[in-house]
């Protein structure tokens, strides 16, 4: 549903507010690594999401990622999803059609309407601070482990 580089951007930014909420700044390879994506992809989503003013950047010794306390409480998913893909997720054909419209539907175009409608719900209302809090508290998880793991 969602661009492997919106997945990503996603993820670190949960990462980011969980590790900045208890006043840690992380690193590239740290965040890479919590993620599972490739260090160089990383850094181009993290200059993407720096860029939109969703995460904070700070260089050298003690440098990293963050996000401020105040940021966690105020970002929703959709601010995620605009910076990385864009509106079109929410707004284009369900099949891709450059020309799907109310006058002239696609195949799927009403049943995908109603999924957008839910999707765009979901983006608008979910904060980076509930899903932050429960991966803290472990109701929820970033990265799934094997059972040899």
């Amino acid at each position: 549903m969602f661009s492997k580089a919106c997945e990503y951007g996603i993820r670190a930014s949960i990462f980011i507010a969980t590790k900045s909420s208890e006043g840690i700044r992380v690193g590239i390879k740290d965040v890479a690594k919590e993620i599972d994506s490739p260090e160089p992809f990383t850094g181009k989503i993290m200059q993407i999401l720096t860029k939109s003013g969703i995460i904070e950047s700070a260089k050298g010794v003690g440098g990293g990622f963050e996000i401020s306390n105040e940021a966690i409480k105020s970002i929703k998913l959709i601010q995620i999803v605009d910076a990385i893909d864009g509106d079109a997720i929410y707004k284009g054909c369900g099949i891709g059609l450059k020309e799907c419209s109310e006058t002239h539907p696609c195949p799927v175009h009403n049943q995908f309407k109603k999924i957008r409608e839910l999707l765009l719900t979901m983006l608008t209302n979910t904060t980076l601070e509930e899903l932050a809090l429960g991966v803290n508290s472990g109701d929820f998880y970033l990265k799934i482990f094997n059972k040899s793991e």
